[in-house]
């Protein structure tokens, strides 16, 4: 039997990236519609659950520019129709990089400069982000990286698992805000003292045999291992579909892209859905 879905309304920061999830729900087989007017959403999910065996349900694309917007009139139809509300989010600074390469006007800005128009927009929609049952954060994240986020989210296929993110960073970099559980490994030997590792990273196998070669290392790993097992079938009973561990390092080149490696190959073996970034291994 089909497995049914919640419809979803999906808004955030104008820039952040709306209209490629829009473009991702569409893959997956959800009926989109993108600034649909909001007086007209609850006979366009009744129309639309007659015709259910035709998609996997509505997503419906919100944002400022639409007729009748609120912040809390959005959270009322979301109730109403028992809709998903997932907001997509962005740095200022990306956002206003985006608006200048492309030079558009952005839509809280028509007199003003657009980083006023940014700051009065995150202000207006933070009751929205608040309320949010998925908040996806878009920077630094490329067309993949979302696309993945949103097919953990969303992808409705039969018996689909818990969709795990293993993530290497480095903590001079900043921890990922997306990540649910993180783990600092800085405790490891940094290849980065030996000169002939500096120039590699953790996918070398003379990284790797550096690094499990600390004392500690079989211990942590194993205990790591059996921390996070059986968590992930308690998170997927709680109906969450996309699960982020992030590891970190100093740099994010050596300790944490090795041990990303060595658990993806661990959660491979064990049938897990895994999906893979190294975060700051791509200059």
């Amino acid at each position: 039997m089909k497995k049914s879905a919640q419809p979803v309304i999906i808004t955030g920061l104008s820039g952040a990236g709306i209209s490629s999830v829009l473009k991702v729900m569409e893959d997956l087989r959800f009926e989109v519609f993108d600034n649909f007017p909001l007086f007209l959403i609850p006979q366009l999910h009744e129309e639309t659950a007659q015709h259910s065996h035709l998609n996997n349900g509505i997503a419906i694309g919100l944002d400022t520019r639409t007729r009748g917007f609120s912040a809390e009139a959005v959270l009322e139809m979301a109730k109403r129709i028992d809709a998903r509300l997932v907001f997509i989010t962005c740095d200022e600074t990306v956002l206003y990089k985006r608006f200048s390469e492309t030079r558009r006007r952005h839509p809280m800005a028509q007199d003003s400069s657009v980083s006023h128009g940014i700051k009065a927009e995150r202000k207006i929609l933070s009751l929205l982000r608040d309320n949010a049952d998925i908040v996806i954060d878009s920077t630094g994240s490329s067309i993949h990286d979302l696309r993945a986020m949103i097919e953990g989210h969303f992808s409705l296929k039969p018996d689909e698992n818990l969709t795990v993110s293993l993530l290497s960073f480095g903590f001079k970099n900043g921890v990922p805000r997306e990540a649910n559980i993180v783990m600092d490994v800085r405790f490891l030997k940094n290849p980065h003292w030996d000169q002939d590792l500096r120039a590699l990273t953790g996918k070398d196998l003379a990284v790797g045999a550096y690094v499990m070669q600390d004392a500690g290392f079989e211990t942590f790993l194993e205990g790591f291992k059996a921390l996070i097992f059986p968590l992930l079938p308690r998170y997927a009973k709680e109906g969450r579909s996309y699960l982020t561990i992030a590891i970190g390092c100093t740099g994010g080149r050596h300790r944490s892209v090795f041990i990303v490696e060595t658990l993806k190959k661990w959660l491979d073996e064990n049938n897990i859905s895994v999906f893979l970034e190294h975060r700051d291994l791509k200059n």
